[in-house]
């Protein structure tokens, strides 16, 4: 593993974000849905996320995730991702979501 500095890690844009609509992407190579998430004064962002093994549509609905938000776009099948929404890849391939331990203020920044 090689280390980075600080300003490596502060230059990862991290926020939190609620994912306020769910859709399933049928389009996607591997199972995934559309998720639309409001990060707060960087307003409401695309992103497809590989979630569909552990979570439903109805658990993601509300919930708050951590985002990188300083990527560039990446175009998946017909659909834009504008953020990347963070998770743990378990051994068997599902993804645990990075979540807060508590809600806080969409858009606060991961430091």
């Amino acid at each position: 593993m090689e280390n980075i500095t600080f300003q490596d890690f502060e230059n990862v844009n991290l926020r939190i974000g609620t994912i306020i609509k769910v859709e399933d992407f049928p389009e996607a190579k591997k199972p995934a849905y559309k998720l639309l998430i409001d990060l707060g004064e960087y307003g409401i962002k695309k992103s497809s996320a590989q979630l569909t093994k552990i979570y439903t549509k109805e658990d993601l609905l509300n919930k708050q995730v951590l985002c990188v938000v300083n990527f560039p776009v990446k175009q998946i099948g017909n659909f834009i991702s504008e953020v990347l929404t963070t998770g743990f890849v378990l051994e068997t391939g599902e993804v645990v979501l990075a979540i807060p331990e508590r809600k806080v203020k969409n858009g606060l920044k991961l430091s």
